[in-house]
């Protein structure tokens, strides 16, 4: 299920919170949780799981356009997950979807004269490092498909964004090779030419289903 080891994430921690608040104050440990709340740093895997969902949801509509769909995946020796895998007609796709409630999306040259050098920003933060990340899951199902003898199958990332901040005319960009975009323009991409032959596709979601367990 789409975001369920992010909301597992946050009732962890929010049980060992309570546990730890109730070992410390005995007495007066029910009230301090009754006025208090989890600090940030747990309320913000309930955030990162809404999202997670919200894409979910838009993926899980689009499977009569011919695309099939796993979600959070665990990667092999880690403890990161995959947020979605898509099989889709012209490859395979990773997709990281993020959810920024402040701050406005946009892609920013902050080279010099001689020197491009685009980075992704929301708001006044640079988050190019989601980039990166995208990228690290990306050269990870490359290197499962290929070992499963499907290594001619492309393997596309796109950071997907739920209610951030958009400009009048913005449009998706893609940023070092990563498609950066939002649910309304998350599929099309996934359905352009270059299909892939039925049964790769369906040899692909065998492999990846196998080899990235639910999380």
């Amino acid at each position: 299920m789409a975001g369920a080891s992010a909301r597992a994430e946050r009732v962890r921690r929010s049980a060992k919170r309570e546990a730890d608040v109730r070992a410390r104050h005995p007495k007066l440990g029910g009230f301090i949780l009754a006025v208090g709340d989890d600090p940030r740093s747990t309320k913000v895997w309930d955030q990162g799981a809404v999202g997670e969902e919200r894409v979910g949801a838009t993926l899980e509509a689009a499977r009569p356009s011919g695309i099939e769909v796993l979600h959070d995946r665990r990667i092999p020796r880690s403890r990161a997950n995959i947020d979605h895998l898509v099989i889709a007609p012209n490859g395979v796709w990773v997709v990281d979807a993020k959810r920024y409630l402040n701050g406005k999306l946009t892609c920013r040259d902050v080279g010099g004269w001689l020197r491009a050098d685009r980075r992704l920003y929301v708001g006044s933060r640079d988050r190019t490092a989601l980039v990166d990340g995208v990228l690290k899951q990306v050269d990870v199902v490359a290197a499962a498909l290929a070992a499963a003898g499907l290594g001619d199958v492309p393997v596309h990332g796109a950071l997907c964004f739920v209610e951030v901040q958009l400009g009048w005319f913005a449009k998706p960009f893609t940023l070092r090779g990563v498609s950066v975009t939002w649910r309304e323009h998350l599929v099309a991409p996934m359905l352009a030419p270059q299909a892939l032959a039925e049964a790769t596709r369906v040899n692909a979601t065998v492999e990846l289903s196998r080899r990235f367990q639910p999380a």
